[in-house]
């Protein structure tokens, strides 16, 4: 609705800005509404940046606390050619081993041909276990060959190489060279011309013992022998390079025949699990480091000069506090009678926590069993504490920012309803004041009748 202000028209007052005081006066209860907005809004997002914090920390410590989680070994091995990786719940000990072989893939070629020799083109591979895969390509092109073994089941891989020109004829030539699509002597393979039944009765014809074929490659599992030359000696074969469980949990894998003995051995990963710890402490620190400075106090000056102070926006808020003695007492309570800066996990007299990695590991050498005990009783601890904090459903914060959310709702619907009210106000002063102008012109227009009357009766009179 437009303005119905007629400033100063007839009174020469400042009619609008009369309004506008009036107005600011009457608008104080929604001005105090949206700085109580602000300071909500900057309290949620205040809580919902913690919210986060300590939902990471509960996921953190969740899976810390696991059996398997601190269950960790390191293994090495004396030649880069044997890579060795520790499984969790793997078990310490050490062995030499020597490498006898290395599994291969079989790598046969066809002899050189323009096309295939039969047509239809269907021909049989042979897998050493003896199962047969009959296929029939789309034409007797070397390329077609190719692409139906590419597209069958049998488990091999084909290509063609060009293999010069035919010396009579000067038509292209072709070699298809096949491979087995995995290691081990179990995937060696034999093609026949024919069909799996001429296979069977005797009448197809290797392709790949025929005239200018060969075997480039021979399929073959890897090997390694344990205690070698003893009266022990064992030989592992693998159809992969990898040999699993030679020790518990402990995958070897090798990459070339070695002629010495190579030594692998495997120990408890002491830095792997004081990595957990660290990682433990450092999301609890980031934890009451937010808390903390949210709940500084600072010294301000005013625009005229004048000292103050700023609080954060968790100064004096108990939910806050809360928080931070919880995840306090879950990382710092005793375990077993024990205090757990034992190793190297402390809570200063600031209310920060420090983690010792030195005194960790000590405490990890000194006693294993022991200190990956505590250190999961801690973990555990402050899984169940940040958990009754940050759960989505259940957790403190999580259910006061559901209510500060809420205060918002409402205090917003406050203000609109008060935008209607003051907008409504408005409109009743200006009506008032445009009717005071009115009335005074009235007025002033009368006066001015009655003073031409009164001068028309002098001159009568006279």
């Amino acid at each position: 609705m437009g303005s119905l202000a007629i400033d100063g028209l007839v009174s020469g007052l400042d009619t609008t800005s009369l309004i506008n005081q009036l107005m600011a006066v009457e608008a104080q209860p929604q001005t105090l509404l949206k700085a109580k907005v602000s300071t909500t809004q900057s309290l949620v997002s205040a809580f919902q940046s913690l919210n986060t914090s300590v939902a990471s920390l509960s996921l953190l410590a969740t899976k810390t606390a696991l059996p398997a989680s601190v269950d960790l070994f390191a293994a090495t091995s004396s030649a880069t050619s044997v890579s060795v990786t520790a499984a969790a719940g793997s078990s310490a000990g050490q062995m030499d081993l020597k490498v006898t072989s290395v599994a291969k893939a079989q790598v046969s070629v066809s002899a050189a041909m323009t096309q295939w020799p039969d047509s239809p083109a269907t021909f049989t591979i042979v897998k050493a276990d003896g199962t047969k895969t009959e296929i029939t390509a789309a034409s007797t092109a070397m390329s077609d060959i190719a692409d139906a073994i590419n597209a069958s089941s049998a488990g091999v891989k084909a290509s063609r190489v060009a293999a010069g020109k035919d010396a009579g004829t000067g038509d292209q030539l072709y070699r298809l060279q096949f491979t087995s699509a995995k290691t081990g002597a179990e995937s060696a393979f034999q093609v026949f011309r024919g069909t799996s039944a001429d296979v069977t009765g005797g009448t197809a014809t290797n392709l790949l013992t025929s005239t200018g074929a060969a075997t480039v490659t021979t399929a073959s599992d890897a090997s390694v022998t344990l205690w070698a030359g003893t009266a022990a000696e064992q030989v592992i074969t693998s159809s992969t390079n990898a040999f699993a469980d030679i020790l518990p949990g402990v995958t070897v894998t090798v990459s070339k025949v070695e002629a010495s003995p190579v030594s692998i051995a495997v120990a408890k990963d002491t830095a792997g699990i004081s990595s957990l710890a660290s990682n433990l402490v450092a999301n609890l620190s980031a934890v009451f480091n937010l808390i903390s400075s949210k709940s500084t106090v600072t010294p301000t000056t005013t625009s005229t000069g004048a000292a103050g102070t700023s609080a954060g926006v968790f100064t004096g808020n108990s939910v806050a506090r809360e928080v931070n003695a919880k995840l306090i007492a879950a990382a710092s309570a005793p375990v077993n009678g024990r205090s757990p800066s034992e190793i190297g996990i402390t809570i200063t007299k600031d209310g920060t926590i420090e983690y010792d990695a030195a005194k960790f590991g000590a405490a990890l050498a000194a006693d294993p069993a022991a200190t990956q005990t505590m250190f999961q009783t801690i973990a555990g601890r402050v899984a169940t504490a940040a958990d009754a904090v940050s759960n989505q459903y259940t957790g403190t914060v999580t259910q006061v920012i559901k209510g500060q959310q809420s205060s918002l709702t409402s205090l917003n619907d406050q203000i609109a309803d008060w935008d209607v009210r003051l907008a409504s106000q408005r409109v009743g002063l200006e009506r008032t004041y445009s009717a005071l102008e009115v009335q005074l012109s009235n007025l002033q227009a009368q006066s001015s009748w009655l003073t031409s009357q009164l001068a028309a009766l002098d001159t009568s009179t006279s």
